[in-house]
């Protein structure tokens, strides 16, 4: 590889690996947090706010992302700058909130940070896809970074911040130690962790290969040519796949936590290293995507993601199973979001002309960073409802196997409908 082609993909590397230890420092702890009672040093919210929290403000921030990124970057601004502006305000939200301790106040910073900061996961990839000469094949190995920087995140918050006189330890995440009393009212802090990278992520993005809009193009609104993908038989059944995914995917971020802590009994400084277990496996789907896409096409690698969906949480309604069973199945979210969502979005990259693909990537997170995570509220709500007995206490197991219909249905609805429309397979 030349000199500046290896700069250029050490920098895409970087970008990715704090693109997504922004994310995976708070993500899967706060339910836990938002929901535990105020006696353990939580706030006590029920599902269904915890829903609305993470639901409808990655909703609002996926359908206005087509305007505040895909329109800026495709046609008025270099992306790396909306990259950095967008980081730099969204860590100061971040690190406000953590203060809050009303519904209200989180609801309503969460939307203000999810405009902010949604934009910027489209962005990181369409700036990624601008640089590099094989997206199918080199892609996956730049996206890979990115879990590794959620890993990296959502280990060092717990070994740094909940826990005291930390040793080694042979079992994953290889370390153990003295949990503090006030660990639950902790958790919180990950979003002040979360600014601060946000600032250091925004000063990198000055250091990032200049990306400018195509002025040039012959369609003012980028989004709006980019909205025409619909009619491309293809892409239209890509999405409707995706939205039940992202719905079950979503639900995944606002139980899995309380899951852990009510049923398996693991105390807060493992839930986020278990939670780990998933990106481990995602690692090595990421990397051999290329190799998958190649082998299997489009069709075969995202039916696998679907079932893989499935699978995971038949696990988790089986509560017959030991728990180092169902701790493990967590290695199955490798296959649920590389297969997915990673091999989706370098489909729409394929499908979408060079002039909107910014746009094209916005339109397709409008689906599965908005759409779903809205439908998510309602529909956690709805089960959880359903299937809460008169003492209060969620049969989870019915929850689970009710997302796993779900993603078996969808499976085998893309499986029939899905035909690759590009030029040439992968």
């Amino acid at each position: 590889m030349p000199p500046v082609k290896r700069q250029t993909y050490l920098r895409l590397s970087v970008m990715m690996l704090l693109q997504y230890g922004v994310w995976g420092v708070w993500l899967p702890v706060l339910a836990r947090y938002l929901q535990a009672d105020q006696a353990e040093g939580g706030l006590g919210f029920s599902p269904g706010q915890v829903g609305w929290i993470l639901g409808l403000a990655s909703s609002i921030g996926a359908v206005t992302a087509p305007f505040i990124a895909g329109q800026l970057a495709d046609r008025s601004f270099p992306t790396q700058r909306v990259l950095a502006v967008l980081l730099l305000a969204g860590g100061v939200i971040k690190i406000l909130t953590a203060y809050q301790t009303t519904f209200s106040a989180w609801l309503w910073l969460s939307v203000a940070y999810s405009v902010l900061y949604t934009p910027t996961l489209a962005l990181s990839n369409s700036l990624a896809f601008a640089h590099l000469d094989d997206p199918d094949g080199q892609f996956p190995k730049v996206r890979v970074w990115g879990t590794i920087g959620w890993i990296a995140a959502s280990w060092a918050f717990p070994l740094f911040w909940l826990l005291s006189d930390v040793r080694f330890s042979w079992l994953p995440p290889f370390y153990a130690g003295t949990e503090a009393t006030d660990a639950t009212a902790r958790l919180v802090d990950s979003l002040i962790w979360s600014g601060v990278l946000a600032f250091g992520y925004a000063l990198f993005c000055l250091f990032l290969p200049p990306t400018p809009p195509r002025r040039d193009a012959e369609e003012k609104l980028a989004f709006a040519k980019a909205f025409g993908l619909f009619r491309q038989r293809s892409f239209a059944v890509l999405v409707a796949a995706s939205l039940p995914i992202a719905v079950i995917h979503q639900i995944y971020f606002m139980q899995t936590a309380p899951f852990m802590s009510d049923v398996l009994g693991l105390p807060d400084s493992r839930i986020g290293p278990a939670m780990s277990i998933g990106q481990f496996a995602e690692i090595a789907v990421m990397v051999a995507t290329g190799w998958l896409l190649a082998r299997f096409g489009f069709r075969g690698v995202i039916v696998i993601g679907a079932f893989a969906y499935c699978a995971r949480y038949a696990i988790f309604g089986s509560d017959f199973l030991p728990v180092e069973v169902i701790v493990a199945s967590q290695a199955l979210h490798g296959l649920c979001y590389a297969c997915f969502f990673a091999a989706a979005f370098i489909y729409v990259d394929r499908i979408a002309e060079e002039d909107v693909r910014h746009s094209a990537q916005t339109v397709f997170g409008i689906v599965i960073l908005g759409l779903g995570p809205v439908l998510a509220a309602p529909v956690l709500q709805l089960l959880s409802e359903a299937f809460t007995n008169d003492a209060g206490v969620l049969d989870y197991s019915a929850l689970w196997y009710s997302l796993s219909a779900l993603a078996l249905a969808t499976m085998l609805g893309f499986a029939a409908l899905f035909r690759d429309q590009t030029q040439s397979e992968p």
